[in-house]
């Protein structure tokens, strides 16, 4: 079933959104990804519906996204990747060279940077915030307090939309190391009988930076059921990579070394994860639909830019979306936005502004806005998929 062209539009938008915020932040791998998610939801939009008017602003926007990629592809790495040492030996050069290729190798699946997203940033989620801290965070800080060491596997599960990959980039932040992000779902895709060897390189690179620069590291593996899941027909290459998997992970739960490497696998279907894979995710952390106070604190973040009437209040915004995501939440209060410009644009006396005009301004949001928004956007989570991952967590929930 095809997407509607507004549905397109809206997953376009927010893509481009969400990359121009990572892109301000330094957020260079990830803000590529957005950028591009962008392009194939305007590329897809262009080709279903040819005779659309806007194609050609369509086409213009992705030229755009391409050309900010091109430029951070540009500059990626270059605060991470050192140069050859001249006065190192050939081996040690050609080992360095080495690394650098198989790093070259499936650049695209693999975002290295340190993120720009604070604790105050991440709303509610306490749990998950607690557990991050007691696995990584005060661990990195104080070794000498944990004898028997400390997880170094955690998994977080939800509902998506619901901050999973922001509670791994705060926490990079907070310990100040680098923030290693693999698309598995990419790379089981894209790298067809090469996803084992790829599951190896990975590891190595993140041991590399851990043991070389002597600095923490998260390898955060977004949809990692994709790359783990279970499946009714696996092939060899399939079973190989799991098996891969396993044995990485045991190289760093069970050797005692003291490497300040942490895995975080993040998915929407913990139930589709075998309990091998499950054992090596210490932490199992349940990341839910925000509450009536984070919701609250949402409204307050993203209708803060917006000019709105003095009688909407987020007190009341967040009480009628109950059982909306966080994504849910900013997307409706981007498309009440875009209704009302809508509206600017399509008034019968609109006009260019002209030099030394003051350009017109859409009207103040009202509550009726965000109630239209309601009827328009439903909840993109169902009461039937909260209730699978109440039933899961209370068989394999680990805080």
């Amino acid at each position: 079933m095809s997407l509607a062209p507004q549905e397109l539009e809206n997953n376009a938008s927010k893509y481009a959104s969400d990359a121009i915020k990572l892109d301000s932040q330094g957020a260079r791998g990830m803000a590529i990804a957005s950028y591009q998610r962008a392009i194939d939801s305007l590329v897809k939009l262009i080709h279903l519906y040819p005779d659309n008017k806007l194609n050609k602003v369509y086409t213009d926007r992705c030229r755009a996204y391409e050309n900010r990629i091109k430029a951070l592809q540009m500059t990626r790495g270059v605060d991470i990747e050192p140069a050859v040492d001249p006065n190192a030996t050939p081996a040690e050069q050609k080992a360095s060279l080495e690394k650098k290729k198989d790093e070259d190798d499936f650049d695209d699946l693999i975002m290295k940077e340190k993120p720009d997203v604070s604790w105050k940033e991440v709303v509610g989620l306490d749990d998950a915030k607690s557990a991050l801290r007691e696995s990584i965070v005060y661990p990195t800080q104080r070794s000498d307090l944990f004898p028997l060491g400390w997880p170094r596997g955690i998994l977080l599960y939800g509902p998506p939309g619901c901050g999973k990959t922001i509670l791994a980039a705060a926490t990079a932040n907070e310990i100040e190391g680098y923030f290693i992000v693999v698309d598995a779902a990419s790379m089981m895709s894209k790298w067809l009988g090469e996803a084992e060897k790829n599951v190896s390189k990975v590891f190595k690179m993140a041991r590399g930076y851990a043991e070389r620069e002597h600095k923490p590291v998260i390898l955060f593996i977004d949809e990692i059921d994709s790359l783990l899941g279970n499946r009714n027909s696996e092939v060899g290459g399939e079973v190989r990579t799991k098996n891969q998997f396993l044995t990485e992970m045991d190289g760093i739960n069970g050797k005692g070394k003291d490497i300040q490497l942490y895995v975080i696998g993040a998915t929407n279907k913990p139930w589709s994860l075998d309990w091998p894979f499950l054992r090596r995710f210490q932490k199992r952390v349940y990341v839910p639909l925000p509450t009536l106070e984070a919701r609250e604190k949402l409204f307050d973040l993203y209708t803060h830019p917006l000019k709105k009437d003095d009688k909407v209040k987020s007190t009341d915004l967040a009480k009628i979306f109950d059982g909306y995501s966080a994504s849910d939440i900013k997307d409706i209060c981007q498309s009440a936005q875009l209704m009302i410009v809508n509206e600017l644009f399509s008034a019968p006396d609109y006009h260019e502004p002209v030099a030394g005009e003051t350009p017109s301004q859409p009207r103040d949001l009202t509550s009726n806005d965000f109630k239209e928004m309601m009827a328009r956007r439903k909840p993109s989570v169902s009461m039937d998929m909260i209730r699978a991952y109440y039933k899961w967590s209370e068989q394999f929930r680990a805080l």
